[in-house]
């Protein structure tokens, strides 16, 4: 019985699997559609029933899905504390902590709600792709991170020293400049803060510059990764397949 679960809940090669992934796919985007009506103002006492009725349904539907992936995985601690575990188990949360105490501050809990539009990556190839490349590159992307922190802060400084005795009021501190760093940095440009004079202009011309480069090396190295995680995906299935045979 638990294999024929696996392979109806984990497998979507097969007919069942893309039923119960299609119907689970429609709850998710039809719930989150009346999340947003939810928020509408003036609804009829009748519709704010009837979309209550809908999210027990939807909650008692995804409550069993995250009950049977742990009955299932072959290892439920693992599946419980992963980055999909947390997703099912925030998307049904709120629900319980808002029944389970009259406090009016939990319905704050509430905005968890949008996690199940996260639960689509389970369900989407390509999404699943972003996610292969997001772990392909984390340790560039926090490389990247960290150097564009440092020339940010670099940026502050330069210019809090170019503009500081000409725009005192702007420039009163580099914590003050980070707001123009940030923009500057990141080619925006919007303009409520510039510098005036001379050395903050060509400051400000090298930034730029360097700028471009901050906008395009995360582009770049997505870039790759997405067709190093297509390239797995496909792999991936041409094993799958081969097994099955």
């Amino acid at each position: 019985m638990k294999e024929k679960l696996r392979l109806l809940i984990d497998d979507n090669s097969t007919r069942q699997g893309k039923i119960f992934d299609y119907s689970i796919q429609f709850l998710i985007i039809a719930s989150l559609i009346a999340f947003a009506v939810e928020t509408l103002p003036g609804n009829d006492p009748a519709v704010i029933e009837m979309l209550y009725s809908f999210e027990v349904f939807c909650v008692i539907i995804f409550t069993a899905e995250y009950l049977l992936r742990i009955i299932i995985a072959k290892n439920p601690w693992k599946y419980i504390f992963s980055f999909y575990g947390f997703i099912d188990l925030f998307a049904i949360l709120p629900f319980y902590l808002t029944k389970a105490f009259d406090l009016r501050a939990l319905r704050a809990f509430r905005i968890f709600r949008i996690f199940r539009a996260l639960k689509l990556i389970r369900y989407n190839r390509a999404m699943q792709r972003i996610h292969i490349a997001a772990q392909l590159v984390k340790e560039e992307i926090m490389l990247f991170l960290i150097i564009t922190g440092i020339f940010t802060y670099l940026t502050s400084c330069g210019i809090y020293f170019f503009e500081y005795e000409a725009q005192p009021e702007v420039f009163s501190s580099i914590f003050h400049s980070l707001w123009w760093a940030i923009v500057t940095l990141t080619t925006v440009g919007y303009g409520d803060v510039y510098p005036i004079t001379l050395g903050g202009k060509i400051f400000t011309f090298f930034v730029l510059i360097i700028g471009v480069g901050v906008v395009t090396v995360p582009a770049g190295l997505v870039s790759s990764a997405v067709s190093k995680a297509r390239q797995i995906q496909e792999d991936q299935v041409s094993a799958d397949l081969a097994s099955h045979q």
